[in-house]
């Protein structure tokens, strides 16, 4: 069964409960299916044949899903951009779309040009206009595009994943089998941290909806005050946690984090980075009676593709953990950097095969041809996708092994470092740039940056902080390294790239570099 009919069965069985609380705004399940047919009539009305995907500006609210929905049932794909993306990468995606309409439930300051702004006082004007509903074939179905997420590209430039509608169908059959069966999950409270521009929130958001249930999302000013952060937990009557492990560990500083603030959890779903042994044994011991399940899965694969059960046993016999076997519909195969398939434990390049797999990059067949490709297994015709990772198979489970490039994972962010340096050339005075992870127990914990810079850096403290703010202005606050460290030339190798085993060096206590801007605190501390 589609989504969009899980949704209009759940409506009409329950449509007095709560469907998303967010902040003291909440919608009923009988208020989305009329809302978001009701808008869906209205894009129609306004976009004729353009079919083009719409962009959806906003942060957390419950109209957020509406607009979701109204896009879809009106034939057209939608991007969501939250709040937290600077301006001028939201301007970039923006220009990118091609619909004459731009919804928006937050002010939004990008230039829309030809382009008509439905902002939130639009929106709820024409959600008070009745117009006929439109026939249910009008909706995407599929191979058609049901959504787009823009991820971290490596030349500074943002690409759009598009997940078409089967994948997200193929997906949501898996996801409801998660930990407990859909059954146990009908009705159910899911929490919301992801912003909706981030791929895992689709983990949360869609599978609440495939069950009925009410899903209930943490504000990005929630989850910069602690204190308020704890009071909105307790608040949630979660049942199902969806989120990054790093989330998870900023939770778990506090004592009071435990099966007495949820007292009605019972799973903890997990994707976007390592989960380490140390932050389950954690878990497992403030919420005894709750299941942890460890996934794994990119964007271009729709969300996460594996998934394993994490119990005491598990825990204490394998360190790092896996991510788990394939869902039915995917294929994992690990292959050599010829090509060539490796060998049962060999660690390689993890090639995702199956029915999630994203149809490509928006506009960009440059990069779809070079991610992605078809090929014939046991006399299928299957989408493949390169992911970039290294890991490899043991006894059909996998284990992953980190990124092949420069790309990295940091509090569940996929991010191209090439993206970041890019964007670091563009300030005035700096000539040459390269960004180096910081890692502990195998997880990336920030971000460090080397500079060049034009002319001598006299304040090395203030030039980091200078150049913070001025990053702010073209990247998301986890994108901006929390280090600079300025030379007088980068170390290169042989080829003329950046020496990046010798800058990794350099962050070591024994490189001590003199001019890092640090102000003499650690890395990852202020400066």
């Amino acid at each position: 069964m589609n989504i969009l009919e899980r949704i209009r069965q759940n409506s009409l069985a329950h449509p007095d409960r709560p469907a998303v609380v967010s902040g003291d705004e909440k919608l009923t399940w009988g208020e989305l299916e009329q809302l978001s047919t009701r808008l869906a009539a209205h894009l129609e009305q306004a976009c004729g044949d353009n079919r083009a995907p719409v962009a959806v500006y906003g942060h957390k609210s419950p109209l957020m899903l509406v607009c979701f929905l109204a896009c879809v049932r009106s034939g057209r794909a939608y991007c969501p951009i939250d709040i937290s993306v600077p301006e001028s990468r939201a301007q970039l995606i923006l220009d990118q779309m091609d619909s004459p309409v731009v919804l928006a439930t937050e002010e939004l300051s990008c230039d829309c040009k030809e382009k008509e702004l439905w902002s939130l006082e639009k929106l709820k004007s024409l959600l008070s206009q009745k117009l006929p509903p439109l026939p249910e074939a009008k909706a995407v179905s599929g191979e058609d595009t049901y959504y787009i997420i823009f991820t971290s590209g490596s030349t500074g430039t943002p690409k759009g994943v598009q997940i078409t509608a089967s994948c997200l169908n193929h997906y949501l059959d898996w996801s409801v089998t998660l930990g407990t069966s859909p059954e146990q999950k009908q009705g159910q409270i899911f929490l919301n941290q992801a912003p909706f521009s981030f791929d895992l929130s689709v983990m949360d958001l869609y599978t609440c909806l495939a069950c009925g249930g009410t899903l209930f999302c943490l504000s990005k000013t929630a989850q910069a005050d602690y204190r308020l952060l704890l009071n909105r937990l307790g608040a949630s009557g979660a049942q199902v946690w969806v989120s990054t492990p790093s989330f998870a560990d900023i939770c778990l500083t506090d004592p009071a984090f435990s099966q007495k603030l949820l007292p009605h959890l019972e799973l903890f779903l997990f994707c976007g980075e390592t989960l380490t042994n140390r932050t389950v044994q954690k878990l497992q011991s403030r919420f005894p009676g709750a299941k942890i399940m460890n996934t794994y899965g990119p964007t271009e694969s729709t969300v996460a593709v594996t998934q394993v059960l994490v119990d005491e046993a598990l825990n204490s016999a394998v360190s790092p953990l896996p991510v788990g076997r394939p869902k039915l519909g995917t294929r994992l195969e690990i292959w050599r950097e010829d090509g060539s398939p490796a060998n049962p434990g060999e660690k390689g390049e993890i090639i995702i095969l199956g029915d999630t797999v994203s149809s490509g990059y928006y506009k960009r067949p440059d990069l779809t041809h070079k991610a992605f490709f078809t090929c014939e297994r046991e006399g299928k015709s299957l989408r493949g996708y390169h992911t970039g990772d290294e890991g490899y198979l043991k006894e059909g489970m996998l284990y992953y092994g980190g990124r092949l490039d420069l790309q990295i994972k940091l509090h569940g962010y996929r991010i191209e470092l090439g993206d970041i340096e890019s964007n670091i050339l563009r300030l005035p005075g700096i000539s040459r740039a390269a960004v180096i992870p910081r890692m502990s127990a195998g997880k990336v914990k920030s971000l460090a940056a080397f500079a060049v810079c034009q002319e001598p850096v006299a304040d090395s403290f203030a030039k980091s902080q200078e150049l913070k703010k001025r990053l702010k202005d073209y990247l998301p606050e986890y994108m901006i390294p929390k280090k600079f460290i300025f030379l007088e030339e980068l170390p290169v190798t042989a080829n003329g790239k950046a020496d990046r085993q010798t800058l990794g060096n350099m962050l070591q206590p024994s490189g001590n570099p003199a001019n890092d801007g640090s102000g003499g605190q650690a890395l990852g501390g202020k400066g």
